[in-house]
């Protein structure tokens, strides 16, 4: 009997964008479960609480029993030890992400072993961010088309 293969997606998701969300779909085409960790940082300034944040995603997923979506403190690493999850689960949208997502991969294998997943998006989600989407928030703009449907109207 094959084990049970969980991916861990942790981000701040501040907000949670169509592209984290086409990101955790890519995953479960391969991965049992996807656990969605919601990263507090005391240091990061966000626009949602985490409640709100872990509440939307929560939402998004909702006819889906194989997503899993928590909060967590500390090291991602730490947390994914924590859950006995092996595997960290990573969205690369340019190059410069991809630099940044392979140093921390080395990192982490290098500290604990955790191996990590970089998943690239479609095209039409590869410029879509969640800094982009709190700006466009802050300043009134319409926002729908970067959200998940029935959540546009909670970040607003």
């Amino acid at each position: 009997m094959r084990k049970k293969f969980t991916v861990l997606f942790a981000g701040t998701f501040d907000p949670f964008t169509i592209g984290h969300k086409a990101i955790a779909e890519q995953a479960l085409t391969f991965a049992d479960t996807v656990c969605i960790g919601v990263g507090v940082n005391a240091d990061k300034h966000t626009m949602f609480t985490v409640g709100q944040r872990i509440e939307y995603i929560k939402q998004t997923f909702a006819n889906n029993n194989r997503v899993v979506v928590e909060s967590y403190t500390g090291l991602t690493v730490d947390y994914a030890k924590t859950r006995n999850i092996s595997c960290i689960l990573r969205g690369v949208r340019s190059l410069r992400d991809f630099e940044y997502e392979r140093q921390m991969a080395d990192i982490n294998r290098q500290l604990t072993g955790i191996e990590t997943i970089m998943l690239f998006p479609q095209p039409q989600y590869e410029n879509i961010s969640s800094t982009m989407v709190r700006e466009l928030i802050a300043l009134g703009a319409d926002v729908s088309q970067f959200l998940p449907v029935g959540l546009d109207a909670m970040y607003v």
